[in-house]
């Protein structure tokens, strides 16, 4: 094989397939056994070739080329997509339990202060002003690093992993639904 078919396919190739798969069943392109065999021929796969003769009656472009319908998973950000959202779900992350928390000891600060009649001094200061400080150097530090895109990356790793995991289960109980239909019309 040569060009393109001849290509190394990698694990993420791989589950792009077994999810054009899960979807050409729930759409009643692929019987349960069909789709037991081919998921089997995918994940042992090495080549963007044999990956395409798994898909190759079925609608749709080839492997690594469109992107596939991920019906129920969120679409996974290109390079440069997605970052602005990362970074402020790291940073509320980050920050939240520190608002919340200074939040709190200033209300106690404020309400003690009402009901002793008088300004008190300002303890939230010793509390809000190292935990802030810390953040403050673990922001700036997390941010010149790049860690919310490689949070964002693990995040998104773990969740193809469970993922799979579930596909790998109903495809399990698919596979055993189908062996005891068979049993019960043998």
């Amino acid at each position: 094989m040569q060009g393109r078919d001849g290509m190394r396919a990698t694990d993420g190739d791989r589950q792009t397939v077994a999810d054009r798969l899960r979807v050409a069943v729930d759409e009643g392109r692929l019987s349960l056994a069909e789709y037991d065999e081919r998921l089997q021929r995918a994940y042992g796969a090495r080549t963007y070739g044999e990956l395409d003769a798994v898909l190759a009656d079925l609608p749709g472009a080839r492997v690594g080329e469109v992107a596939v319908p991920d019906r129920g998973l969120p679409a996974v950000p290109g390079p440069g997509e997605g970052r602005r959202s990362a970074t402020a779900a790291w940073l509320v992350a980050l920050w939240e339990p520190y608002l919340k928390v200074v939040g709190i000891v200033v209300a106690v600060w404020a309400v003690t202060g009402v009901l002793a009649g008088e300004l008190l001094y300002f303890w939230p200061g010793w509390v809000a002003g190292p935990w802030g400080a810390v953040l403050l150097v673990r922001t700036v530090g997390g941010l010149a690093s790049g860690e919310p895109r490689r949070r964002a990356a693990k995040r998104d790793r773990r969740r193809r992993a469970r993922a799979a995991k579930r596909d790998r289960r109903r495809q399990a109980r698919a596979v055993q639904r189908e062996h005891r239909r068979r049993e019960l019309t043998d």
